[in-house]
């Protein structure tokens, strides 16, 4: 590989693990703190540091060291999301950036340095930027090459040009951040990056591997590997501002037409497709609405544009339907309307179905049941979803139509469906399980779950029943789950007594004993009557209920 090193420009917080902590815990950086990782230090405060902490250290001994010292467990997805404001601060500056590490991003200085009048003053406005917008303490280092950079950066230097095999020299050969490494080559007498760049590459690479010949030629200030700078998010998203507020659904269409159809050009300009839409809209009072719309395909102009005036219509009709199903109407009308593509993928990207789309049928049933919402509310219309449990209620939710079908409770994954499933009316109503014939498909174990098949029809309130046994007298069941006599009649509430021909049972259930405000214990029995029907009984408390009705 030819060429000299690119000019870079890299940025280093120092102590970041615990600047880190201190963001996003509010542990305090002006304390002695220490984050360990294997129960070793990786990174300490300053105030740390004076009291003879290192890296390096093992906890008691840095606990012997400072033994006021606050101790923080290593966690990089804290480091990384704590930096990602500090990078966006960067971004707002310059353009380019590549993440090293959490506390350290680089940049090619070139740009930024022709932009705001060289390398000093780039350094200096990238550091106050930061400072002044993250309130976050920071260093820079200019050098050829990304290495040579972030020795650089920890004080604060400015390396000539070609100056970096002269900086880099006189470094020790800790430096390279390869402890085996290092120890290997102070046993043999190298104690400098210059004594490690001079030795032949040949005999580097013979001796070390392939690591120790990219070590060496860091050493040497050969570092060739080009920044692999991040891109920006596009701004998909499109505003509408009003002067005169919108209070009328005709006016309110006609702003989603136009808002739809530059939205739509705005995706397809980057070859992306929407298939979650988020629409919100700010009334003359200030008031702010939100609401998201998902669909199972691509949303053309006039799905987005059909789904704003769905929405649109039902915010502005209000809650003058009947028995005040609806939300209640803004207080003014709207005067700013945008479009977010919540859910965005490339516009090949969606697999249409074996015999091509998929069908008129399937179409006309969403956009009727996404107007119904889109008036109604997103609770109006409903669907249930399968999921695990120990009784036939636990294992079904209902969920919102167009929301993520997810279960309450780790289940059977949801069955594929050829059309949109069948929406309840409401939650009230009795929920059919008939679809759950996922026998094959791998349930995480619940004890005292019910064995199938499942009940066909679960009661939203369990009825109250009796049960007797052939003699007439009440059937119980004792702590130790022993029935007194085998179950003969049963009587729900005040109707007529039906024989028992056949039972199952029980399957006991002890629930959240630990919290005795939640605590739950029955069992529950499984029963065939004389005419043919099936029940789920349970018996909690001394007292029988009906659970659910088999086929």
């Amino acid at each position: 590989m030819s060429g000299a090193p690119a000019r870079t420009l890299l940025l280093w917080c120092p102590d970041w693990p615990v600047l880190a902590a201190e963001i996003v815990d509010g542990v305090p950086a002006t304390d002695p703190v220490v984050v360990l990782h294997a129960n070793r230090v990786v990174a300490c405060s300053e105030r740390a540091r004076a009291e003879g902490v290192r890296r390096g250290l093992r906890r008691r001994e840095a606990q012997g060291r400072c033994p006021q010292l606050t101790v923080v467990d290593h966690d990089p997805a804290r480091d990384a999301r704590a930096f990602e404001p500090v990078v966006a601060a960067v971004e707002e500056v310059v353009a380019g950036v590549e993440v090293i590490r959490p506390g350290a991003c680089a940049l090619a200085a070139r740009g930024p340095s022709r932009y705001l009048g060289g390398e000093e003053a780039a350094a200096e406005r990238i550091v106050e930027h930061v400072a002044q917008t993250c309130a976050v303490e920071s260093q820079v280092g200019i050098a050829d090459g990304v290495f040579a950079a972030g020795l650089a950066a920890r004080d604060g230097r400015i390396v000539p040009p070609g100056g970096s095999p002269e900086f880099l020299a006189g470094l020790p050969v800790e430096a390279l951040g390869r402890p085996a490494l290092t120890d290997l080559l102070r046993r043999l007498g190298v104690r400098t990056l210059g004594d490690f760049a001079a030795l032949p590459p040949g005999d580097v690479l013979a001796r070390f591997g392939f690591d120790g010949a990219l070590a060496h030629r860091l050493a040497a200030g050969r570092d060739h590997r080009p920044l692999a700078v991040r891109q920006p998010p596009a701004d998909l998203t499109v505003t509408a501002d009003h002067d005169e507020p919108i209070d009328r659904v005709d006016a309110a269409a006609f702003a989603a037409r136009t808002l739809a159809e530059q939205l739509h050009e705005r995706l397809a300009a980057h070859g992306l497709a929407c298939t979650r839409l988020g629409i919100e809209a700010v009334t003359a009072h200030g008031q702010e609405l939100h609401r998201v719309w998902r669909h199972d395909g691509l949303l053309t102009a006039a799905a987005i544009a059909d789904r704003v005036r769905w929405q649109l219509d039902g915010w502005l009709s209000g809650s003058n339907g009947r028995g005040g199903a609806r939300p209640a109407r803004p207080t003014a009308g709207i005067i700013r309307l945008r479009l977010v593509p919540d859910g965005v993928l490339a516009q090949a990207g969606l697999q249409p179905g074996l015999w091509g789309e998929t069908g008129e049928e399937r179409e006309r049933a969403h956009r009727a049941l996404s107007r119904v919402q889109g008036i109604l509310g997103p609770e109006a219309v409903v669907t249930a979803v399968l999921g695990g449990g120990r009784s036939p209620a636990d294992q079904v939710r209902l969920v919102p139509w167009g929301d993520e079908r997810l279960p309450a409770r780790p289940g059977p994954p949801p069955l594929p469906t050829a059309g949109p499933p069948s929406p309840a009316a409401a939650p009230e109503r009795a929920v059919s399980t008939r679809s759950r014939a996922a026998a094959s498909v791998p349930v995480p174990p619940w004890p005292g779950r019910i064995p199938p098949p499942a009940p066909a029809v679960v009661l939203p309130t369990p009825l109250p029943a009796a049960v007797h046994d052939a003699a007439g007298e009440p059937v119980v069941v004792s702590a130790r789950l022993a029935v007194s006599a085998a179950p003969a009649r049963l009587t729900v509430g005040a109707g007529r007594p039906a024989e028992i021909v056949g039972w199952a049972g029980p399957w006991p259930v002890d629930e959240r004993w630990w919290a005795p405000a939640e605590a739950r214990r029955r069992a529950r029995f499984q029963v065939c009557l004389a005419d043919g029907a099936a029940l789920l009984l349970a018996v909690e408390g001394g007292q029988w209920l009906v659970e659910a009705i088999y086929d």
